[in-house]
């Protein structure tokens, strides 16, 4: 190794002994060394060796407090993803253990995916199944993707926002769940710094700005605090820290709730840290005695800790200044649990035991994603279920009996149902609400006891609407699951009325004969058993026409242009071609318009009407302005068949009314998922209803009916939309 590479492993060194920790520094320095020779002459964007990047992947993974596994596998977590090396050799040269780290941190790049999502969620979906097995695989997985967001200024823009979004939207949430602070708000940090450039930085001179005039306050008011506890807690042990709020906390706050900085009580921070709980209960009577507490700004987490693990008592008071300020109040254990998360065990020598039954109710949620997934059949649900049930914010309500019920934010009384349990969900008929009767779409807040209403009746069940009000992934899936088990004639027929719907709009014309053997084919393609295997599926919702209908079309078309008879010359009706797309029979050089009463797009049944002086109008065929019985309209004569041409390349303008719960956030989200399917918005208008609801109008340019479907199928997916419909206008 060069004098550089001794150096640096020299620093890795010295970082391992600091941490106290008794590391195999002998398997160590074999991954360093092997690490430099097998990424020899690559280079990173930042053109720096590229083993520049591993290496401090594994100071990250050391300050975390990991064992030596983990700091061998950060060191050789790119070399079977972008070496000659194989995962074979990892294992023998290494361990199995090392090697089952590095598997899992590896991306799956060598299979054929229909679109880069698809790639990202079965790379994820990998991932996710080795957190099962091992935890240690993500925490490795996000000092990488930590290091690389640091780097990131070197690679191009486009390359910058689509890294700095994926990082907010999975790597974030899932540092935040396993409780990993530091490592959770520096991605953040960055993400967003990529992401919104100009707000990160006028965040930025608003705390340098007030930061020497809080720091002097604050510096007052901790000598102070100090000097009261030592003289009322003379015994007690007590460590003291200043604290600042992260930039995307800020950001949240100000960008997504509408403060101003200065409405943001908890920006500064002290913290106390003591012994016991006991001594945190003493510490908080004496801080509302020094200060004045501010109504609804106390939270207790110590007794209802976050999903992460998270414990300590936050309270918002007054100093005599009149300035509000936070403080936190919590254990030294507490505060280690804080700051490490799950990385605690193994930096307090903990370690991880398979009958740790603690550690796998803290390692629940990983399995409740998956099972989720499995479910749906659909893998980008893993995605969806990220951002949604590891979303930073939580509420937490309570059952008559007293037991605490923690969700996402937007969560509804069908999530709270079935976050008791699968049966409680199922024989749901109604909700309480602090006495009084809700709809089952309310949505959870903190603090509300919710006292479910159920049934014995027998068949009672949930009702396929639900899968649209429900948020979470938990939910959804033991819907999925019920239907599954329980409705299976039911959902044999519903998914056959389904198959025969879509096909007929997609023009798939089949005789009986033709459609089952067709059918029988496509299952067997999709490895189901038999045709009644795929109707349960399409029923249930475990398997999406949307996905599957482009490769049904394909084999349609192949099967079709096979039994082809040879072309008959024939003599064709006159038609007129409008540059809409629109063919009308019998008439030539008119003006053709779309009707804007019913916005019709290629896909939908069509037919003309002749106009007095502006031409051939064209209306979808249900439309209300159209008659049902054409011979017994008032003008017969003026409607005039029409049809869509063959390849229509133009964009139409369509308009969708969205239909959801008045959260915050869901326009924002909305208008994420129009960006992410690239498709073109012309406008958008937003207000609550009565109902506690809202509705979003927005006009969009699709091409077809068949795309304007894939769209309402996404928009449907944004947390806490429940309807989306087409407009005419």
């Amino acid at each position: 190794m060069t004098d550089i590479e001794n150096r640096d492993y020299n620093e890795l060194l010295e970082l391992m002994e600091a941490q106290s920790g008794s590391y195999d520094y002998e398997l160590i320095k074999k991954a360093y060394e092997y690490c430099v020779n097998a990424h020899e002459g690559q280079k990173r964007w930042t053109n720096e060796k590229y083993y520049i990047h591993p290496f401090n992947v594994a100071k990250i993974i050391v300050k975390l407090g990991m064992d030596s596994q983990s700091v061998a596998a950060a060191l050789l977590h790119d070399v079977v993803e972008d070496t000659e090396t194989s995962l074979d050799f990892v294992k023998k040269e290494f361990g199995a253990e090392v090697a089952l780290l590095v598997d899992g941190v590896t991306k799956i790049g060598k299979l054929s995916f229909s679109s880069k999502e698809q790639q990202q969620a079965e790379s994820l979906r990998k991932m996710l199944i080795a957190m099962g097995k091992d935890i240690r695989v993500i925490i490795i997985k996000l000092a990488d993707r930590l290091h690389n967001m640091r780097t990131i200024d070197a690679v191009p823009e486009h390359k910058q926002r689509e890294k700095s979004l994926e990082t907010l939207e999975i790597y974030a949430p899932i540092a935040h769940r396993l409780g990993i602070r530091p490592v959770k708000e520096e991605l953040e940090d960055l993400a967003i710094k990529h992401l919104d450039p100009i707000a990160y930085d006028e965040i930025i001179g608003l705390i340098e700005d007030r930061s020497s005039a809080k720091e002097n306050l604050l510096g007052n008011i901790r000598q102070r605090i100090e000097e009261r506890l030592s003289q009322e807690l003379p015994e007690v042990k007590l460590s003291f820290q200043s604290r600042i709020k992260s930039v995307y906390g800020i950001y949240r706050k100000m960008y997504l709730q509408d403060k101003e900085f200065d409405e943001i009580y908890d920006v500064y921070a002290i913290r106390i840290i003591t012994d016991t709980v006991a001594d945190c209960y003493n510490i908080l009577g004496i801080m509302h005695d020094m200060f004045r507490p501010i109504p609804n700004r106390f939270k207790d987490y110590i007794s209802t800790p976050k999903p992460n693990m998270y414990q300590s008592l936050h309270t918002t008071v007054l100093g005599r200044e009149g300035i509000p300020f936070e403080i936190q109040i919590r254990t030294f254990d507490m505060h280690h649990t804080a700051e490490y998360g799950i990385a605690a065990h193994w930096k307090y020598k903990e370690g991880i035991s398979k009958n740790n039954e603690r550690m796998e109710e803290r390692l629940a949620w990983i399995r409740q994603i998956l099972d989720g997934q499995d479910s749906s059949g659909d893998v980008s649900e893993l995605v969806r279920s990220i951002k949604v049930d590891l979303s930073q914010e939580d509420v937490f309500a309570v059952t008559p009996k007293g037991d605490v019920i923690n969700l996402p934010v937007g969560s509804t009384i069908i999530d709270f149902a079935f976050a008791i349990h699968s049966a409680v969900g199922v024989k749901m008929v109604g909700a309480k609400v602090n006495g009084k009767i809700v709809p089952i779409n309310h949505v959870v807040n903190t603090g509300e006891v919710i006292e479910i209403l159920t049934t014995n009746q027998a068949g009672h069940g949930p009702s396929r609407d639900w899968m649209k009000i429900a948020v979470t992934n938990q939910a959804k899936a033991k819907i999925r699951s019920w239907f599954k088990k329980e409705r299976r004639a039911e959902n044999i027929e519903e998914g056959r009325s389904m198959v025969e719907g879509e096909f007929r709009r997609s023009g798939i014309i089949l005789n009986d004969a033709e459609f089952e053997e067709f059918v029988a084919e496509l299952s067997k393609r999709l490895r189901l058993a038999n045709s009644e295997e795929f109707f349960a599926a399409i029923g249930y919702g475990g398997l999406l026409l949307s996905k599957i209908m482009p490769r049904v079309r394909e084999d349609y078309n192949k099967r079709t242009a096979a039994n082809k008879p040879a072309p008959v010359k024939e003599i064709k009706p006159r038609v007129t071609h409008s540059p809409e797309g629109v063919i009308v029979e019998g008439i030539d050089n008119c003006l053709i318009k779309l009707s804007r009463c019913c916005a019709p797009l290629p896909g939908d049944d069509i037919i003309g009407f002749i106009t007095r002086g502006h031409g051939v109008s064209i209306h979808k065929r249900d439309c209300s302005n159209v008659p049902q019985d054409i011979s017994k309209a008032q003008e017969p004569e003026r409607w005039i068949p029409a049809h869509w041409a063959n390849a229509v390349t133009e964009s139409f303008i369509s308009t969708l009314q969205i239909t959801g719960v008045d959260r915050e956030g869901i326009l924002i989200d909305v208008m994420n998922a129009i960006n992410n399917m690239r498709v073109a918005l012309h406008s958008v208008s937003a207000k609550q209803t009565k109902d506690g609801n809202c509705t979003i109008i927005i006009s969009i340019s699709a091409e077809s009916v068949e795309h304007l479907r894939s769209i309402t199928a996404r928009l449907e997916k944004v947390s806490g939309v429940f309807h989306v419909e087409r407009l005419g206008r």
